[in-house]
């Protein structure tokens, strides 16, 4: 039997207070103003659902393939299609924020998911640093250091280089912040809580914050979050492992498999350009490999970043 065509998505952009154009840049892609913060590469969120370029179903979008051809997707079993693949550029720092679980954001957000993510750092300034954590030791301290705009003294900063990987879990205060640009794989939420925002103002108006939600989800006492280093060794290594994903880096120096056991697969080439099974792909291309369609060769010099939902 024939194997499934690789499917590529055409993206979605969104404008962003604190985007920029490096996406221009670094990838080619005709982005819609200087403020361009996100492309939704692979999606199928109501917010930004992807169209197939390719194949059979050409024209189609990612929710529609979702709801009537589950044999593309492994007949994977979910009520709506379970992640999200971002590229953000981050021209100035983006919000304070934190994300919610499941069960908090299936009862206050309308039945949506909540919001586990991961970033891998695609490029960024020397010196770059991220908001990841909170100094709050008690619920109580949060509050107050929140109330009173405290925010130095609350917020963790670490260290990112470029290749490093961070995983971020609902109730985890983070941010990204200038000059560094990323991307993101993450459960199929659009739901962010703001807990500050620099003061900015957008059309002559602060941006709403959601303080009271925040306070709620926000984990006491923060647990460490990280960067890791992810190598430039040739080969595929597995970066993490949770409920929802798990995302591999493949340094293909001539030729590599990926044969792990999927019921479908998202591919990012971010450095490069090669071909999969012959398709050829180059940095800034995005694709989904279909259920059943069974190993995989890359070859070429190229990066990849692979998702699987678990």
């Amino acid at each position: 039997m024939a194997k499934k065509d690789l499917m590529f998505f055409t993206p979605e952009f969104k404008t962003m207070i604190w985007g920029g154009s490096k996406m221009r840049d670094r990838f080619g892609y005709d982005i819609p103003a200087d403020n361009t913060g996100e492309c939704w590469a692979i999606s199928a969120h109501p917010n930004g659902d992807c169209t197939l370029k390719n194949g059979e179903f050409a024209g189609k979008k990612l929710s529609w393939l979702w709801e009537n051809r589950k044999d593309l997707f492994g007949n994977y079993d979910s009520d709506r299609f379970p992640l999200l693949l971002k590229v953000i550029d981050a021209k100035d720092n983006l919000s304070i924020q934190v994300h919610p679980d499941d069960s908090y954001a299936k009862v206050n957000e309308n039945g949506s998911l909540g919001k586990t993510e991961c970033w891998y750092i695609l490029d960024c300034e020397p010196g770059s640093t991220l908001v990841a954590g909170h100094n709050a030791k008690t619920k109580e301290e949060l509050c107050k250091l929140i109330d009173d705009h405290e925010f130095t003294k609350l917020i963790r900063e670490i260290p990112v280089s470029k290749g490093d990987f961070i995983q971020i879990e609902p109730g985890t205060v983070h941010a990204i912040k200038g000059g560094v640009m990323i991307l993101e794989t993450q459960q199929n939420s659009d739901i962010t809580y703001r807990v500050y925002d620099y003061d900015r103002l957008q059309n002559g108006k602060p941006r709403e914050l959601h303080i009271e939600k925040s306070k709620a989800v926000i984990s006491v006492p923060q647990n460490s979050v990280s960067a890791i280093k992810t190598g430039d060794e040739p080969g595929l290594k597995k970066l993490v492992t949770c409920k929802y994903y798990s995302v591999y880096k493949a340094n293909v120096k001539g030729s590599l498999t990926f044969g792990e056991k999927v019921s479908f697969a998202l591919v990012s080439c971010i450095e490069g350009k090669g071909t999969a099974d012959g398709t050829e792909f180059k940095a800034g291309d995005h694709f989904l490999i279909p259920g059943g369609y069974g190993p995989i060769t890359f070859k070429g010099e190229c990066t990849l970043i692979i998702s699987k939902p678990e």
